[in-house]
């Protein structure tokens, strides 16, 4: 191995322990035209060790908005950060307009214990934008969203399905506001389910403040996922070249079809307990009475057989087969109607039809009407 190549292969501590530790994100304090790796401080540990979230900005040397991204709130659902790796090595300073923030794992310790919820065992998804004082989930959320988020322009909030699950690339989003669509669309997913942010969401905390967030769920949790990773950083790419931030270049490639528009989405739920198995795949598209799953008891005694409710596809479902009653099955998006997607185009300036050829982007983006 060369000289070189071994400064490379340094301790990881070696990498990280200049990073500058903050209190907050202060853009303004930061260098035009360079990525500034920080450690933002949030909350202590019952040893008073800060407990942060590390954060890349990379921002232009011209003035623009501020887009944010987030990843692993769910500290198990990992495809989002190489998506922020790969964007961050793609994204050119100089020609950059604002400022890209990338929460690269906004709970790290849960990232760190491999699982869903915070330290102490609440899901942060649930409960933003927390509380100033509370316990320590409700001021880390708080924090989080005092100190990082709400300098936001835009947000791309980075999940997968939860452990036991696996999802479709989707999106969640509230298709009633025009640049909210348009960045759902862009995306380019399989699937876009209509959601209005109501849940007590990072998207929610955000959207509140009458800014375009979307959810992305970029398929399975615990995994690195190569062509779910890739499609997303490409319809990143797209989003930021839409709102002017970033310039791309005339590509001929094909683009992904069009996503499957949803007017909503809900879980099939187990009626008993046994064990499950899911019949269709995540993006299949399923009709009312069709078989969906299969239930046995502990010695392989058929115990319930589920169909599909009505017309739909599957958004993502359980991969776990040990169900109790209640158990979460198969999500299912309702299609929208001829009469909605009509609806969709007139707000978002979308068209379902057809894709635009030799406009700039990462690859050819879906064809934009006047808004």
């Amino acid at each position: 191995m060369s000289e070189a190549n071994k400064a490379a292969f340094v301790s990881g501590y070696e990498n990280v322990k200049s990073v500058q530790r903050v209190d907050a994100l202060e853009i303004e304090n930061l260098p035009r035209g360079e990525f500034s790796r920080l450690f933002i401080e949030l909350v202590e540990n019952g040893i008073g060790r800060p407990i942060q979230a590390p954060v890349v900005v990379a921002r232009g040397k011209k003035d623009g908005p501020i887009f944010g991204i987030t990843a692993a709130l769910h500290g198990n659902e990992l495809n989002g950060i190489p998506v922020i790796h790969q964007l961050l090595k793609k994204i050119n300073l100089k020609a950059l307009s604002g400022s890209v923030v990338c929460v690269v794992a906004a709970n790290m310790p849960g990232l760190l214990a491999q699982q869903r919820e915070f330290t102490d065992g609440v899901d942060l998804n649930h409960i933003m934008p927390g509380k100033p004082y509370g316990k320590l989930s409700d001021v880390y959320a708080n924090r989080l969203v005092d100190r990082i988020t709400s300098n936001f322009d835009y947000l791309v909030d980075l999940h997968t399905a939860s452990q036991g699950r696996v999802n479709s690339l989707y999106v969640r989003a509230d298709l009633s506001q025009p640049m909210t669509a348009q960045m759902a669309f862009l995306l380019r997913p399989q699937i876009i389910v209509h959601n209005p942010p109501s849940d007590y969401t990072l998207r929610g905390s955000v959207a509140e403040n009458g800014k375009p967030a979307i959810t992305v769920e970029v398929c399975d949790p615990a995994r690195f996922q190569r062509d779910p990773i890739k499609r997303t950083l490409q319809g990143i790419r797209r989003i930021l070249n839409h709102v002017g931030m970033t310039k791309g270049r005339p590509q001929t490639s094909r683009a992904p079809k069009p996503p499957v528009l949803c007017s909503k989405s809900y879980w099939v739920l187990s009626e008993r307990g046994g064990m499950i198995q899911v019949l269709p795949r995540a993006a299949d598209y399923i009709t009312k009475d069709q078989a969906i799953a299969s239930q046995v008891n502990i010695f392989g005694d058929v115990v319930h057989e589920y169909v599909a409710p009505e017309d739909g596809i599957v958004i993502g479902h359980a991969t776990n087969p040990v169900g109790q009653t209640g158990e979460r099955i198969l999500h299912l998006g309702r299609l929208m109607t001829a009469e909605q997607k009509i609806k969709f185009e007139k707000v978002s300036g979308c068209s379902l039809e057809g894709i635009a050829k030799d406009q700039p982007g990462d690859q050819d983006v879906p064809s934009l009407k006047p808004v």
